[in-house]
């Protein structure tokens, strides 16, 4: 019999929190006894608490104030008592009833990610944009199509998880990371087309801070794994700029540009040894 632990991080959910733990009590009756349904209270001033404190079959677990939507879902898998881990929203946006599909694929899988379609009408226009550039940027780096970054539903297995909790955020780019740690580690990541719903109260997400941060967290995450893929091009900028810079002074100035050509070039090596030994140090540590 499937043991699994659902992890719902809420803040200020008031509005759709009690829905979402109605749905997953009926798939807990429906297919798995040993399901646990864990909410973590993440500091919220609307009464969450006190709607989740009507089922008492779920485990509330509260924050004293808010920490974040990663810290949120930390605590909660440092609370659960099974390897098989979900983590949905508390918002409604998310399929509940899909969450045993997911749980069949795992065993094929080392996570499983609920991919929201990227031609979903309940998708906000102000997030699409953002969400593409984001996905593309990922892609590049990791190597990978990837057709959800930062889904916020998806199974996971605990152990594999706790191999990077500490490097997971405490914001929103927790799902970022720990899908770009998995790629860019060779674990095997299967993504499961869904429906995105429109959610229940106000969203969290700032769209134009998130997603400069979610840049820079997955330009950080894949330095961390796999440098080269960042400085290799940088250094063949500077290296294809030496050259154009050579050619162009030689046939259209009276004099050779040599200092900018050998500063550029010099610059050229530097990234790429700097590349070279971050690599080797990710490699080591491996």
């Amino acid at each position: 019999m499937e043991e699994v632990s659902i992890i719902i991080p809420a803040y200020n959910e008031n509005e759709g929190i009690g829905r979402v733990i109605e749905s997953l009590r009926l798939l807990k009756e429906k297919h798995g006894p040993r399901w646990e349904i864990i909410v973590v209270d993440d500091g919220s001033t609307d009464g969450t608490p006190g709607m989740v404190k009507n089922f008492n079959d779920v485990i509330l677990i509260q924050h004293p104030s808010n920490r974040g939507y990663g810290a949120a879902i930390k605590t909660g898998i440092r609370h659960a008592k099974y390897n098989t881990l979900v983590i949905s929203d508390a918002d409604g946006t998310y399929p509940i009833q899909d969450i045993p599909k997911l749980i069949a694929q795992l065993p094929k899988s080392d996570m499983v990610v609920g991919a929201r379609r990227s031609n979903s009408s309940n998708m906000p226009l102000s997030r699409r944009p953002a969400k593409w550039v984001l996905n593309k940027l990922a892609n590049y780096l990791t190597g990978i199509i990837i057709p959800d970054l930062n889904s916020g539903l998806r199974v996971m297995k605990k152990d594999i998880v706790l191999k990077y909790l500490h490097l997971l955020p405490d914001g929103f780019s927790f799902t970022t990371t720990i899908t770009l740690a998995m790629l860019t580690n060779n674990y095997l990541v299967e993504f499961i087309p869904i429906e995105y719903k429109i959610r229940s109260g106000r969203s969290k997400i700032r769209p134009i801070r998130d997603t400069m941060n979610f840049i820079q967290l997955i330009i950080r995450t894949v330095l961390y794994f796999d440098p080269l893929k960042i400085f290799l091009p940088i250094s063949a900028l500077f290296f294809i700029s030496s050259i154009a810079v050579l050619v162009l002074s030689y046939l259209f100035t009276p004099k050779v540009m040599d200092i900018t050509t050998v500063i550029l070039f010099i610059s050229g090596v530097q990234i790429l040894a700097i590349g070279m030994i971050a690599d080797l140090i990710d490699k080591r540590n491996r």
